[in-house]
């Protein structure tokens, strides 16, 4: 990677960094304080409409996001193309969920859920106008301007939240938290990119964008209907609360691997794009990111793993409590994500969304078969079940990968594997250590995080891990830089 491509995804990743940290900080902390105000059957009821969402969003988006960022000779045609398909699409998607209302609370036999999902539904609408703003500033790797967007909207729409949730609004106040929030950021979004579209859509740009995003858009498709398939069976076979458990499992979860993954990958994604036809500087980008995001989410999940008891008690008091053992389990799912996502985004970058399509649908085959395998033994079977297809996952997107970036199965192996066993030791080290506080639910964190930290460290020194002194070199960099 060439000096001034390497600045700028540092520059970028610093700035991507602060708005998932800054946002998603602050969105987990609202999150637990709300959560304290409201029961676990509020958060079930949002749960259950998750999936229906979150299909609408991927329609919404139809892959033109990815589409507008890999494709190198775009124009301002493109731009308003795609922006008057997404508010189209938005507002159609819109309707049918207004209109499908009664029938979902039929379904899950909760009559609260028709007014919920009517009044929710209109994020859809609204996260439908900024996707080409957002787009946008990512091209350009202006993280900066999101990050100050999301940072105002995320704060006010808390507020609005807890303010709703201590006067005993319940699910309200979760709907109107998460509908100003997307307000806000949309708005926002318009005022820092200073674009509008133009008067034109073209059909032929359509086309080439459709071409490469519609293989994007059913493997989102069929990845989204898997993520929230969980909430919806969950909710059908057993109950709102249920769901909640598992929904707070699943966001505590996956929560550190989905941003780190996200700052990192968020930037690197236009810059490899821009290398895309380079094939050995992407293979050594590739490897780069890869290893890097092992290192740094593979220790996390293993610790908040290893503390999910004193964790949940103490952010979310003893009500909570059976979402430790969830939370546990699905630690060793999501600390996969980055490989997969590192992979995954290579075929996009090579646009090979052909290739990434047809991984999704046999990935999506065997978990499917999975979850209702393990259906009828319980939400604790469930989540083991989703540990297994974690490694179904991995094995097929690596044979879709190295047909494009040529990296086998065995070189991904060797470069993932000593933060693994690294990770594992650590855990055992942290688990030991908190046995000595039992009962002290803050000690056993802060004593776990400390050592955690520590012993991760210490074993990477003993072990050589590169990434230890390229972070610490990025670190003197940048404050030899901001000190200048």
């Amino acid at each position: 990677m060439s000096d001034s491509l390497e600045h700028q995804a540092v520059k970028g990743v610093m700035w991507s960094a602060v708005e998932r940290f800054s946002v998603q900080g602050i969105q987990f902390v609202l999150t637990i304080i709300i959560a304290r105000l409201v029961l676990p059957s509020d958060y079930g009821l949002i749960a259950m409409l998750n999936i229906f969402l979150a299909i609408a969003q991927v329609f919404v988006d139809s892959g033109f996001s990815n589409a507008l960022i890999q494709k190198k000779d775009r124009t301002e045609t493109d731009f308003s193309t795609v922006f008057y398909f997404n508010s189209l699409i938005s507002i159609v998607f819109y309707l049918l969920l207004y209109i499908s209302a009664p029938y979902i609370a039929s379904f899950y036999k909760e009559p609260d859920l028709s007014p919920v999902t009517r009044w929710i539904g209109l994020n859809i609408i609204i996260s439908g106008f900024s996707i080409v703003q957002r787009a946008k500033l990512t091209i350009n790797v202006d993280f900066k301007k999101q990050a100050k967007a999301s940072l105002t909207a995320v704060l006010i729409s808390g507020i609005i939240g807890i303010l709703l949730a201590y006067k005993g609004w319940g699910v309200w106040a979760l709907v109107f938290q998460t509908l100003s929030n997307s307000l806000l950021n949309t708005l926002l979004l318009w005022i820092f990119a200073k674009w509008v579209p133009k008067w034109t859509f073209s059909r032929e740009s359509f086309s080439v964008l459709f071409s490469f995003g519609s293989k994007l858009l059913l493997s989102g498709l069929l990845h989204t209907i898997y993520i929230n398939l969980y909430s919806l069976v969950i909710g059908k076979r057993y109950s709102s609360m249920d769901v909640g458990f598992y929904n707070r499992a699943y966001q505590f979860a996956s929560f550190p691997s989905i941003n780190i993954v996200g700052i990192i990958n968020r930037v690197i994604y236009p810059i490899q794009c821009e290398m895309q036809d380079d094939d050995k500087r992407l293979k050594t980008s590739f490897i780069k990111y890869l290893r890097m995001s092992c290192f740094i989410v593979f220790p996390l999940m293993i610790i908040v793993a290893t503390l999910s008891k004193p964790l949940i008690l103490l952010l979310l008091t003893e009500k909570w409590l059976p979402v430790a053992e969830l939370l546990s389990i699905l630690c060793f799912a999501y600390m996969w994500y980055p490989v997969m996502v590192v992979n995954n985004q290579i075929l996009n970058v090579k646009g090979r969304s052909d290739y990434f399509l047809y991984a999704e649908i046999l990935k999506k085959v065997i978990a499917i078969t999975i979850l209702f395998i393990t259906l009828p033994f319980g939400v604790w079977t469930l989540c083991w079940g989703i540990v297994v297809y974690n490694f179904f996952d991995m094995v097929i997107i690596f044979y879709y990968s190295k047909k494009v970036i040529s990296v086998k199965y065995l070189e991904q192996i060797r470069n993932i594997m000593p933060f693994f066993f690294i990770s594992l030791l650590t855990g055992g080290v942290v688990y030991l250590s908190i046995q000595f506080f039992k009962g002290y639910l803050l000690e056993q964190l802060t004593i776990g995080c400390l050592i955690g930290l520590l012993v991760y460290i210490l074993f990477c020194l003993i072990f050589r891990i590169s990434e230890v002194d390229q972070i610490v070199l990025k670190i003197k960099n940048i404050y030899i830089e901001c000190t200048k």
